[in-house]
This record gives structure tokens, sequence and C-alpha cells, in this order.
């Protein structure tokens, strides 16, 4: 299945504010995708909508968010069902700093319906480390029956290889994301602990605008996502 499990909606204020739910899904299906998560930033409340539009595509939607850990670690949160991504919606808010969000400066946080209707602003900022450390996180996605991938491992902003100089041995994820082959060989080289086989890799444009929602250039076999996500609907 060719897929793109890491963009954001125009409820994260560093995406363009045309990235709503109908533009999101319809660019995909043009693009030639079988497969996608929607990952804003400390929230799941644009995810409703997007279901709802994605249910009328020949379009698998995964459930995602992008949480920004204590160690200001990016770390991915893909739910197979609505009300898992829900569910913790509320552990998330019970972690996030209430910091108010400056529009100017930061940008909008949109919550759309599945028309492309404005039916909330997100007041408080997103883009904020929640209460939470990397492995607190992680055992809350988890237990909340989602995968974690550690998002773009080698990026030089909120990067695990950034924040923490490596990638733990015995850290608990399901997967990790690299924005390329080539940096997938890196992350193995310096990592002798991690192997090929180890782990799941996944290639994500991690796309703030339109245009840069990936192109089907990386799929994974439908047994790989049978056994993350299950059979789907």
């Amino acid at each position: 299945m060719f897929y793109d499990l890491h963009m954001h909606s125009c409820l994260s204020p560093c995406a363009d504010d045309d990235m709503t739910p109908n533009n999101i899904c319809n660019m995909a299906v043009l693009k030639g995708l079988e497969m996608i998560a929607v990952t804003d930033h400390n929230s799941c409340k644009q995810l409703p909508a997007i279901d709802k539009v994605a249910k009328n595509l020949p379009l698998r939607l995964l459930y995602g968010c992008e949480i920004q850990t204590q160690e200001e670690v990016h770390v991915l949160g893909i739910f197979n069902e609505l009300g898992k991504s829900q569910t913790i919606q509320k552990w998330l808010d019970e972690r996030m700093p209430n910091i108010k969000n400056d529009e100017d400066y930061f940008g909008h946080q949109y919550v759309m319906n599945e028309n492309d209707e404005l039916i909330e602003k997100e007041d408080r900022l997103l883009l904020v480390s929640i209460d939470a450390s990397i492995e607190e996180t992680i055992q809350a996605i988890h237990d909340f029956g989602g995968k974690v991938i550690i998002a773009h491992v080698l990026d030089r902003q909120n990067s695990i290889t950034t924040q923490l100089g490596f990638i733990p041995d015995g850290l608990a994820y399901d997967g990790l994301e690299v924005k390329t082959n080539e940096q997938k060989l890196r992350v193995l080289e310096s990592h002798p602990w991690i192997t090929e086989d180890s782990t799941y890799w996944l290639v994500d444009s991690d796309a703030h605008r339109l245009i840069d929602i990936s192109e089907p250039d990386y799929f994974l076999q439908k047994h790989v996502v049978r056994e993350l996500w299950g059979d789907g609907k």
C-alpha cells in the first residue's frame, strides 16, 4: 500500500491554512496514495472530520498525532480506530501546558468539519512539550492501542538523535521514520543494536503544504500493515 503517515492539517500552526480535511484526503488520492495518517502536533481534534471525508474515498485512514515529549523529541502515535485517538486526546489535554497561541507569530490552529468549515480555534499553543517523558509517552500510546513511530530520527530539530544523541537500546518503539533510504543506512551504521529487520521503517513527508504530500514512492506490504494496524475497513 502506497502511504504517507505523517502530515499536518490546518490545526497545526506551522501548516498552511489550506491543509483542510477535504484538501488533504483528495490530494492524497490524486497523488495515488492508498493509506494516510494526519498527525497534528499534540492533538487529534481534526481527525473526526478527516474520518468522515476519507470514508467516501478510496483511501484507508489511520489516526495519528505527533507528540512532543519532555525531551522535545517528536513521537508519532498511530491508531487504527478513531475512538482510540480521541481517548488519548484526554491524556494529552491533561499534560499540555496552558500557553496561549499567538496566531500572528505561530499561525492559526483551525479545527474544521467535514465540509471544511471552521468549527473551533484551538487556543492553547500546540507547539510545546507535554508533561511526559519519551518512555511515558510510548507507554501511553501503547496503552491506548496505538503504534509508536519515532519521527524524523535524523532531523536537526526535535529528532531523537538531536535531543538525546542516539536512539536508546531497548526503547519500546514499533518503527523508525527516516526521510530517505540513505538515512536508514546511517541509522544502522551508527546504532549496531538496531538491525534492518528489528523494526519497521517508514519514509513519510511530514507535509505542512498540500504540494509536499508524498508521491506514491514508498509502500508497505499488506502483511506489514496487518501486523501493525489490522485489516481495516
